[in-house]
């Protein structure tokens, strides 16, 4: 892996890939709309190895441009909650549709909904009963990036992260009460404050992808990459009062409250159908990663946690 592109770049996800890359001396070419979110990016990380590229995830045209002379396609574009029906599906087509055309590995980065609630160890193999309709349209997705009699040329992985954290993090489950206390604000967590939950650091996630993509063997399936040991909201709050010295109220929101605030917030009134996840928690296994990979990368949680809340003064 000499070349990639990060298609989303500018995202939580994209940014902590586009760091590990360029760590490891690799091309990266970061693909988005925004050029002054792209020059930004490039001006933070003032390297040589890292260009972009001006494009939309929704014109095929434009990202086949762009991947041309690419080892490895990352796939790190989403969209928000309540536009995922409408246009993931052309996401996934568009960037198949180049991967096969040009004959390239793509690394696809998603999360737990085709699971549904947890039935049995969370490894690949885990039956995939989404019952939730972003549940369901993700085991679409999927079934999508692995139709073999639609693409023959393109060699795919998915990669399957639970909720995440991190100095690049945006529109995740922690994001609200990590932004609340950055702004010394009252704020919110959302969800059951006494249910234990896995979270990834997003650096470790990206050296695990990463790391993941550099092996010929790893295409063409599904890879779970686990988080930390289960931790409750109770015990993050505690954390982050520790490490900043916040002391304003913390309100966790339980089903009925984000329901009341859907009805004036698109985003809010989509994770209502979530909400079991943050009651039940839903544990990844990292056996095949460990098997065929190496170790799970897994930060001190306190440690990644006092760099995410860092992030104000960089």
């Amino acid at each position: 892996m000499n070349k990639v592109i990060v298609l989303g770049a500018t995202g939580g996800t994209g940014q902590a890939l586009v760091y590990e890359l360029l760590q490891r001396n690799i091309q990266v070419i970061a693909f988005g709309r925004s050029k002054r979110k792209l020059e930004t990016l490039i001006k933070k990380h003032n390297n040589a190895n890292l260009t972009y590229a001006l494009g939309d995830i929704f014109n095929y045209q434009s990202i086949l441009e762009a991947s041309e002379n690419v080892d490895i396609i990352f796939q790190c574009a989403n969209v928000p909650y309540q536009e995922m029906k409408s246009k993931l599906p052309i996401i996934g087509e568009n960037v198949m549709q180049v991967a096969d055309k040009l004959e390239k590995k793509i690394v696809i980065i998603d999360g737990i909904y085709v699971y549904g609630r947890q039935c049995a160890q969370g490894d690949e193999n885990h039956p995939k009963l989404p019952n939730t309709k972003k549940g369901a349209i993700r085991l679409q997705f999927e079934n999508l990036i692995f139709d073999k009699n639609k693409w023959t040329k393109a060699k795919p992985l998915i990669v399957r992260l639970p909720d995440y954290f991190g100095p690049s993090a945006q529109n995740t489950y922690l994001q609200p009460t990590i932004d609340g206390v950055l702004n010394n604000k009252h704020t919110i967590f959302i969800g059951n404050l006494k249910t234990s939950r896995e979270y990834i650091y997003l650096p470790d996630a990206a050296k695990m992808i990463v790391n993941i993509a550099e092996k010929e063997t790893s295409y063409e399936e599904n890879w779970n990459i686990p988080g930390s040991n289960p931790i409750s909201g109770k015990e993050i709050i505690h954390k982050i009062r520790k490490i900043t010295n916040y002391k304003k109220r913390i309100i966790p929101l339980n089903k009925l409250m984000i329901s009341l605030i859907g009805r004036f917030n698109p985003f809010m009134r989509e994770i209502i159908e979530m909400m079991y996840i943050t009651k039940e928690g839903f544990i990844l296994n990292g056996d095949k990663y460990q098997n065929r990979i190496g170790p799970i990368v897994r930060t001190d949680f306190d440690k990644a946690l006092k760099e995410t809340l860092n992030r104000a003064d960089d």
